[in-house]
């Protein structure tokens, strides 16, 4: 009876020992995911803001050049005649660089701060896609739509 007890209590001591292992290893892995998303989300937003300093540089200083003319197959012509306006819309697309670049570096606060921003590219990539050209949807929208998509995941 002493051995049968023993054996018993071993058992249930195996048992407790194999749920404690499976709890850690299910709360290990949730935790590898959730940074996992979190250095997802911080590498698509970096990467929307890196994508809208070169559209500022595009349309505020490269708009007349052969790579500008090229880029937006214009005219040298409408190219000049458009320079300001290029250049205003270049200053805007900065503005939403300079957003995303602060809410990286404010970490866990830059939260509401990501998804303003955010959605600020994506109205702008919609509007472009209607009013310009659809491509604009895919080059401008749709990685801000991604971006968003794993910061609100990362929450």
């Amino acid at each position: 009876p002493v051995l049968k007890r023993m054996a018993g209590f071993e058992m249930k001591k195996a048992k407790l020992i194999l749920y404690f292992q499976s709890v850690f290893i299910d709360v290990y892995l949730w935790f590898n995911c959730f940074m996992l998303i979190q250095f997802t989300s911080t590498i698509f937003v970096s990467l929307v803001a890196i994508l809208h300093l070169g559209f500022l540089t595009l349309e505020m200083f490269l708009w007349t050049k052969p790579f500008g003319r090229r880029t937006f197959n214009l005219t040298p012509e409408f190219a000049q005649a458009s320079k300001t306006l290029a250049a205003n819309q270049g200053l805007y697309n900065g503005f939403l660089a300079a957003g995303l670049i602060w809410s990286l570096f404010l970490g866990a606060n830059g939260f509401e701060v990501k998804i303003f921003f955010l959605v600020c590219v994506i109205v702008a990539g919609v509007f472009g896609a209607f009013t310009v050209s659809r491509r604009i949807l895919w080059i401008q929208a749709m990685p801000a739509v991604i971006a968003l998509a794993f910061v609100l995941l990362s929450r």
